[in-house]
């Protein structure tokens, strides 16, 4: 499967240097010198993952994450000369999946997207026929997590999450009352030993947070085990 990467950076050099190195690891590229085409492109092609400059013009980068995740999960790789903790947190908190700034390795972006693509299509969006007949479907409380229609409900109301926080909820939602350390985390989400850092861990979480407790301030599921991890209460 040839993958579609939109690029939104509105500087061209960059633009066209990022799309060599992609379409030289195989995949489509899709260019956007500004964040209103970028949304609009989500719209006409099928994009399979996202990456974001902030300082576009006519609609800035943190403003394109929100209008993409109000009807899309497909994973949102920041890049951008922004470099503080705050910036980063601001993005991730919007809805990104990773974040880079410039100046930037091209080799590390490569792996970064294939880090995300590979996340996101391990979630069992993709399911044959010849799978398991029986839905896969994990429980606790009132969270209803369904692996193949790659869906996390909390009563009737479907939660719109991030690929990373889906892989999060189904490591948590498959062994409640197991404390995961960050390192265990870290590598369920990407499948490599370490991912960025313990602020973007802790981003997440908050996110995750934000979504399914009723009150986030004192949470009923994502309970945080001090010097550990985390784990899912068994409710």
């Amino acid at each position: 499967m040839k993958y579609k990467i939109l690029v939104a950076e509105d500087d061209k050099d960059i633009a066209e240097f990022i799309k060599l190195y992609l379409e030289n690891e195989g995949y489509e590229v899709v260019l956007a010198q500004d964040g209103l085409i970028a949304y609009e492109e989500t719209h006409k092609e099928k994009i399979d993952l996202a990456v974001v400059d902030i300082m576009l013009p006519k609609m800035n980068g943190y403003d394109l994450i929100k209008k993409i995740r109000e009807d899309s999960n497909i994973p949102i790789v920041i890049l951008s000369a922004k470099n503080l903790d705050s910036d980063k947190i601001l993005g991730l908190d919007l809805g990104a999946d990773d974040y880079l700034t410039k100046p930037f390795n091209p080799l590390e972006l490569i792996a970064r997207i294939k880090s995300n693509i590979r996340r996101y299509y391990s979630l069992g969006s993709q399911v044959d026929a010849g799978e398991a007949k029986g839905k896969r479907i994990l429980r606790v409380g009132d969270l209803t997590l369904d692996e193949e229609e790659v869906t996390l409900k909390k009563g009737d109301t479907v939660i719109m999450i991030t690929p990373t926080e889906y892989k999060m909820m189904v490591l948590f939602m498959k062994s409640p009352g197991k404390v995961f350390t960050k390192m265990q985390i870290y590598q369920a989400v990407s499948g490599e030993s370490y991912v960025n850092d313990d602020n973007t861990l802790m981003v997440h979480i908050s996110n995750l947070r934000d979504k399914i407790e009723d009150n986030p301030r004192e949470p009923k599921y994502i309970k945080n085990i001090r010097g550990i991890g985390y784990k899912i209460e068994k409710l």
